[in-house]
């Protein structure tokens, strides 16, 4: 279907604007079955995440996952809802607003499946003039599922569009210093207010091993990141373990598994274990419901007394102290704010062509 933008008269006497858009994963618009499938259907649906032949993949999604997940997934959508709703969606707000008051620049959130829509987004930037864009999808460890994905989606929307925006990319950070940092001052404060536990467990979403063996470079940047994390904070080898969790199915995925690491530590004498999930630019369930709550009710079952889960970085000022000097970085060579063509000019010849100009005063 042809693109159909939004009704407005053509600006070209506007100064032409740089903006940010940021890319989240998705989340369902409320905890019910019915928003839940919706959401679930074009995520995993895209061949970036599940790498099965389609024939086969499209029975299994249709005849077994739809029809029964959504249903299982209420209750647990439910435990991390809250009054401003989604928590992705929630802090995905905030990290927008905080960015565009530290930029100083139009700043747009979508999310790769849901809303708000990358067509969405879009529409919000060309409204504002933007026509330089840093796309950003806020994930610090590249992956093809991830990453890649959020790139896919934009440019097939781009695709329907006539005027195509200057575009630069932003696709990983894994090492930053700024992003390191932030995690380690968000563990060194959580100690600071619970004390110390008995063990730091750095948890990664999971993908399956065989992504990792065709060149997915995920795996080797959460290993990065988990050691610079280890090595700010002064831990030594004995002090931290790196996991994967969120794995689905029954092919090998990353190892070892959070949830078989978790029990193992209380069964080695564990009883205060601190999670952090630095793949997370955002809380969420996987965090929220998967580590904090399904998790610690594991580890108290192997005999620990507390699973103490470290939130991500969301809007903190570090966080986003951070991002910032990674935007400014990324945005420079960018051109700047361009100054509308002269009035002369625009009256003598845009008329000629046709062109539904807004002529200054």
């Amino acid at each position: 279907m042809a693109y159909q933008p939004v009704s407005r008269e053509l600006a070209h006497t506007q100064p032409s604007r740089t903006g940010v858009l940021l890319i989240h994963l998705g989340t369902p618009s409320a905890p019910e079955p019915g928003a839940i499938r919706r959401y679930l259907r074009p995520f995993l649906s895209d061949p970036r995440v599940v790498e099965v032949p389609r024939p086969i993949w499209w029975l299994i999604l249709n005849l077994f996952i739809l029809p029964l997940r959504p249903r299982k997934l209420v209750h647990p959508y439910q435990s991390v809802w809250s009054a401003e709703g989604s928590p992705l969606l929630a802090i995905g707000r905030r990290q927008r607003a905080g960015l565009a008051e530290r930029l100083g620049l139009p700043v747009a959130l979508a999310m790769t499946y849901g809303e708000p829509s990358l067509a969405q987004a879009l529409d919000e930037l060309e409204a504002q003039n933007v026509r330089r864009l840093l796309v950003w999808p806020l994930y610090p460890q590249y992956s093809a599922t991830t990453t890649a994905a959020a790139y896919d989606g934009l440019f097939r929307e781009l695709m329907r569009r006539r005027w195509v925006p200057e575009i630069r990319t932003l696709g990983q950070y894994h090492d930053d210093p700024g992003y390191i940092e932030a995690l380690a001052a968000s563990v060194r404060a959580h100690w600071a207010r619970e004390g110390r536990g008995g063990h730091l467990l750095i948890s990664f979403h999971s993908i399956p091993r065989r992504y990792l063996e065709q060149g997915d470079p995920y795996h080797c940047q959460c290993q990065k990141t988990a050691r610079l994390l280890a090595a700010a904070l002064g831990l030594g080898e004995r002090d931290w373990t790196i996991s994967f969790q969120s794995r689905l199915g029954n092919q090998p995925w990353l190892m070892p598994y959070t949830d078989q690491v978790v029990p193992q530590l209380a069964r080695e004498g564990i009883t205060r274990l601190d999670v952090i999930c630095p793949g997370f630019s955002a809380d969420c369930l996987e965090t929220l419901e998967e580590v904090s709550l399904r998790y610690g009710e594991d580890f108290r079952a192997a005999g620990g007394q507390a699973l103490r889960y470290i939130p991500a970085l969301n809007d903190s000022p570090d966080h986003l102290e951070a991002l910032s000097r990674l935007a400014r970085l990324a945005l420079q060579g960018l051109a700047s704010e361009s100054s509308a063509p002269e009035p002369e000019r625009i009256a003598a010849v845009e008329p000629r062509l046709g062109c539904p100009v807004r002529h200054p005063r």
